[in-house]
């Protein structure tokens, strides 16, 4: 599914992160060492190389909310922003981090002039944030950075599991009706 709202293109999809070949950027779930780790880190960093732990020493440590950017070493895309999400029920206040990240984000791919860039789910893995509250702020906060977007064209996001998949197609549809905004595509 997808939606254009504001002449920006906005997806969800079925699928892994370190394989979107037609994104200039992909956004990476880090740790605060931007180091190998499981799920989403794990993923990009194996796809990646070591090169890509070696560039991100010099870049760590960052704080929740925050986001950093490296190059995309042997994965097909140009760019890996690095964003580390909060630990629910720690990170206080957990939903204006998690929407720090995709700000950030967002900033860092229009610093680069990047026209599209692929999310994963930020901190609904090992830091516990609840799926459905995750992409609601995630959309939320999406959608309230559009009219400042000049170069980002496409925004994609991908998820590994069906039920992950439905639920952001409904919180992105949800999210687009309450700002009175999408055309679905």
């Amino acid at each position: 599914m997808s939606l254009q709202i504001q002449g920006v293109i906005i997806e969800c999809v079925r699928g892994n992160i370190a394989d979107q070949p037609d994104m200039e950027a992909i956004v990476n779930a880090a740790n605060a060492e931007l180091r190998t780790g499981g799920g989403v880190a794990g993923a990009i960093h194996r796809a990646a190389g070591p090169e890509l732990e070696q560039e991100c020493r010099a870049l760590a440590p960052i704080r929740p909310g925050q986001a950093v950017i490296s190059g995309g070493h042997r994965l097909p895309n140009r760019h890996v922003i690095h964003c580390l999400g909060p630990v629910y029920g720690v990170d206080q206040p957990s939903a204006a981090l998690l929407a720090s990240c995709y700000r950030n984000a967002l900033q860092l791919a229009e610093q680069q002039g990047l026209a599209s860039l692929a999310f994963p789910s930020i901190s609904t893995g090992v830091f516990g944030y609840p799926m459905a509250e995750a992409a609601g702020v995630a959309f939320t906060t999406i959608l309230g950075e559009l009219a400042r977007l000049k170069s980002v064209r496409r925004i994609r996001f991908v998820l590994f599991g069906e039920a992950d998949l439905d639920l952001h197609q409904k919180a992105l549809q949800q999210a687009a009706g309450r700002a009175g905004q999408g055309e679905v595509r």
